[in-house]
């Protein structure tokens, strides 16, 4: 009998290892195919135009600040500037996406009143929307108003993200207790102060969770922005990219393309560096009920 049950627990313990190999094996290969396209890109930041155009390599070449140099101080386009306006539309963006969304999941967690439930389903309902479908008469009514060339057609529509909304929802469903927000309106707290000083900082993982996300969405749109801006010192880096990849064949460099889009995927990762740590624990706690 003691034999039979020890034979059995070592058979499910080869096979637990055997499952545990398995999953190792597969999430290196999906680590393998999300570093790989990154890994090529700066591979390809290193090389000369020529050597592009011969084909494939995986070693780095030493043509890096050649061609750092070159993206940095072409003259048709003005890389920094570029930088600079997609950081500060994506930066304000983010902040007000966060706050704003933030803001109205609180709104619908803590307050009872009648039309709630249908105030929910309308966010809801407008989160299935493709952004596209209204794109055509927002982009009218700012030629109208003379918005074009201006950055707040592009900021101003992300505080409106009912994707957020619901993030931040479920979350305060998991961490935030009511009894908190009572004792805080007991002791005379007004609900703007209760909001900032109490449940901001509660829900600060989830936060840091959207503003990534948010920053990120909003660092790569090329789509609102290649309608709205035309003057070439408001153009924003995703439009910058195209104009690059759109130009003449035989003044078109490889090289150049490759580190100017690795210089674009760098401040995006610096906010991902700078946030990262909240992640694991803003999608963990936001899964446990408090």
């Amino acid at each position: 009998m003691n034999k039979s049950l020890s034979y059995d627990s070592h058979k499910a313990r080869i096979q637990l290892a055997v499952l545990r190999a398995v999953v190792y094996l597969i999430l290196i290969f999906l680590t393998f195919l999300c570093l790989f396209s990154f890994y090529m890109l700066i591979i390809n930041s290193t090389r000369s135009n020529g050597e592009l155009q011969g084909g494939f390599a995986l070693l780095p070449s030493t043509h890096f600040i050649e061609n750092l140099k070159n993206a940095w101080t072409d003259s048709s386009i003005n890389i920094p500037k570029g930088l600079l306006n997609s950081f500060i539309v994506a930066g304000i963006t983010s902040v007000l996406t966060t706050y704003f969304s933030a803001l109205t999941a609180y709104g619908i967690h803590a307050y009872d009143f009648r039309l709630k439930k249908a105030a929910f389903g309308f966010i809801m309902a407008i989160m299935v929307i493709p952004s596209q479908v209204s794109a055509v008469g927002f982009v009218q009514i700012c030629y109208k108003f003379n918005l074009t060339n201006h950055y707040w057609p592009l900021i101003l529509p992300g505080i409106a993200a009912p994707v957020v909304f619901f993030y931040m929802k479920q979350y305060m469903e998991s961490v935030l207790p009511m009894s908190i927000v009572e004792a805080a309106r007991v002791d005379g707290c007004n609900e703007f102060r209760i909001f900032n000083s109490i449940v901001l900082p509660m829900i600060r993982p989830a936060i840091a969770v959207q503003m990534i996300f948010s920053f990120v969405q909003s660092w790569n749109n090329y789509f609102l922005p290649s309608l709205l801006l035309t003057k070439a010192e408001m153009k924003t880096v995703p439009i910058m990219i195209a104009q690059l990849r759109s130009a003449d064949y035989s003044k078109f460099d490889m090289g150049k393309v490759y580190m100017f889009i690795l210089l674009a995927i760098l401040p995006v990762l610096v906010v991902y560096v700078i946030l990262s740590k909240n992640i694991i624990k803003g999608v963990t706690s936001g899964g446990v009920k408090g």
